[in-house]
């Protein structure tokens, strides 16, 4: 790299962490062009991990050569994403940076001001935020929306993590946005000992939902498509609370009457390893996504996939996972039997998971093409 290019990203809860596929893109992203060259620095909220004080990170000030600033955060009452994003906003706004890289549409609802100082802004869209359940139709729904219209305003370059995506800002505001879906990392298989310690699990003897527990991931219906199904496998469902708590409570009274459903809590490290390498099926039933990280890794862990047919998953997939109709409890139901009932189709799309997302879904390829819109000599 001729010019080292000074890079501010913000937008995520903080690395390193496993809080979300956001904190992860930025995670990969940040140190991959840390070790190319660039100067990176990212504002990290401060607060609390979403899934309990024990995973909070040491209070670090550098990782993996990328710098590390926390900003001012109110951790309370749905304000930390607001109120972090404004403050990081203003300091990359006045900070010495070529590229400031935002990402979510809430955080970017302040773009406008790096641009404001000559910055080169870009906006990485992980998902139409507003939609989600959680936000109601209330003021978050609407900040978040400003920030999706703010950035096709001010920012330089959007980059959308599907094409569906893609198609939805051309037809709605006739916005060229940059199509650059997410990588993954090849992850080497290992046999079920702590998760059989744990929680008596074996090798293809759960079946494995991996993510927030939030609405918008489909678990009232994976709970209910489950308890039709005639197995004695289990269902895993492992992930964090976050600020739905709520509809925890909500699906473990769904569930209290299966003692075939099992609930982690947030796993990472050799649990989650675990969890993806022995799953007999992983299944993604969402209503909405951006672009579905856990997918990517199962997948690239060998794992036969169950996913809803919405493009953010089928775009990934492609003809390598089983898909049912969103939000349809009885089709759900009927390919966890199928599946269930019919180890050598799982078999099938195992075999073919693990070569076709790797060789498809990469970060490097992620990294040199978001270099590339960092090019500061055209602002």
């Amino acid at each position: 790299m001729e010019k080292k290019i000074r890079v501010a990203m913000f937008g995520h809860k903080r690395i390193p962490s496993r809080e979300g596929g956001v904190e992860i893109v930025v995670e990969e992203l940040s140190t991959r062009l840390s070790k190319l060259g660039c100067d990176v620095t990212v504002y990290n909220r401060k607060g609390h991990h979403v899934s309990g004080n024990e995973f909070d990170s040491v209070k670090m000030k550098e990782y993996k050569g990328v710098r590390i600033k926390r900003v001012f955060t109110i951790d309370k009452g749905g304000l930390a994403a607001l109120t972090s994003s404004i403050v990081a906003g203003f300091r990359s706004a006045f900070g010495r940076y070529d590229v400031v890289h935002i990402h979510a549409e809430g955080p970017a609802a302040v773009c406008w001001l790096p641009k404001l100082f000559g910055k080169k802004v870009i906006v990485t869209i992980h998902g139409l935020d507003w939609q989600r359940e959680k936000w109601g139709h209330g003021f978050a729904s609407k900040y978040i929306f400003m920030g999706e219209k703010r950035a096709v305003r001010y920012a330089d370059e959007i980059i959308v993590l599907s094409e569906s995506v893609l198609r939805y800002f051309k037809e709605k505001y006739n916005k060229e946005t940059r199509y650059i879906p997410n990588g993954v990392n090849e992850h080497k298989i290992v046999s079920a000992e702590l998760i059989t310690e744990k929680w008596g699990l074996k090798k293809d003897g759960y079946i494995l939902f991996l993510g927030r527990i939030v609405p918008e991931k489909g678990l009232r219906y994976l709970i209910e498509a489950f308890k039709k199904v005639k197995t004695d496998k289990k269902l895993v469902i492992a992930g964090g609370v976050s600020d739905t708590s709520e509809f925890y409570k909500e699906l473990k009274a769904l569930s209290k009457d299966d003692s075939r459903i099992i609930y982690t809590g947030f796993v990472q490290g050799r649990e989650l390893d675990e969890l993806y390498s022995n799953s007999y099926i992983y299944t993604l039933p969402s209503d909405l996504e951006g672009m579905p990280l856990s997918l990517l890794e199962a997948m690239s862990f060998g794992n036969c996939c169950l996913t809803s047919d919405i493009s953010e998953c089928t775009e990934v997939v492609k003809n390598k996972a089983v898909t049912f109709k969103k939000g349809n409890l009885d089709d759900l139901a009927d390919k966890l039997q199928l599946l269930c009932s019919n180890p050598e189709i799982v078999k099938k799309y195992k075999v073919q998971a693990s070569e076709y997302i790797l060789e498809n879904f990469r970060w490097d390829d992620v990294v040199k093409k978001t270099l590339q819109l960092y090019d500061v000599e055209n602002k």
